[in-house]
Parts: structure tokens; C-alpha cells; sequence
């Protein structure tokens, strides 16, 4: 059974920088593919940074790519998400979700619209305002 838990959303002005975290339990990030989605108020939701379980392979969507960064510490079973730069457009719920390393890779993880057989987490909110 695998748990994904979201923290570090919040209120953040325009061009300021934040830094989302999941933890994974039940499953070592080490035997995951795992990415951030956004779903923006009205839209659908999109992949945007996707990583592979030995972080050898990673996707970024192109809008997106100068302005964020994917990382993770599988010792403790973290994912990080950092944001910089951010805009109004930027803001929605995010969310972290995952599958085991052997049946998916990180580009086919995000680009995905019908994403059965992914585990997510509940999502956490980011406001952009000034």
C-alpha cells in the first residue's frame, strides 16, 4: 500500500519562489516513478515534472522547464518540487503521483491522460498574489 503526502503549498507573491515536498510511505521512492501535476481552477490536470526511480531521466514540460526543478532523497523517501519565478497562472492545486518503476517511465508518466493505475496523494494548494 502506498501513501503520498503533499506539504509546502501556500500563499506566495508574483515572482516569488516555493518548494513543495511528498513523502512516500508503504513504498521506498527508490521503486517509483513519481512526478508533480497541477489542475488549475477550470482546466485539467497536467503533468509537469516527472522523475525516474534512480533519477537517471527526467521530464519537464517545456512551458514550465526554466522555472522548476524535480529532485528527490530516496534515503528518506522525499520528492521535492522548486519553484522560482512564479506568475498568476502558476497557481492551483498540486499533486504528486507515482507508479512502480517497472511499468512506467517519467515522460510517459506525465504526458498520460488516462492515468489508470497511478497512486496520488490529496494535493496541496498554491496561491500567486500580490
Amino acid at each position: 500500500q502506498l501513501d503520498l503526502v503533499e506539504s509546502g503549498g501556500g500563499f506566495v507573491q508574483p515572482g516569488g519562489s516555493l518548494r513543495l515536498s511528498c513523502a512516500a510511505n508503504g513504498v521506498g521512492l527508490d521503486r517509483l516513478v513519481i512526478g508533480w501535476f497541477r489542475q488549475a481552477p477550470g482546466k485539467e490536470r497536467e503533468g509537469i515534472a516527472c522523475d525516474s526511480s534512480g533519477d537517471s531521466e527526467v521530464y519537464y514540460t517545456s512551458s514550465l522547464n526554466h522555472r522548476i526543478n524535480i529532485s528527490r532523497d530516496n534515503d528518506n523517501n522525499l520528492l521535492y518540487l522548486q519553484m522560482s519565478d512564479l506568475e498568476p497562472e502558476d497557481a492551483g492545486v498540486y499533486y504528486c503521483a507515482a507508479r512502480h518503476w517497472r511499468l512506467s517511465s517519467p515522460r510517459t508518466l506525465c504526458l498520460l491522460t488516462t492515468r489508470v493505475g497511478y497512486s496520488w496523494g490529496q494535493g496541496t494548494q498554491v496561491v500567486v498574489s500580490s
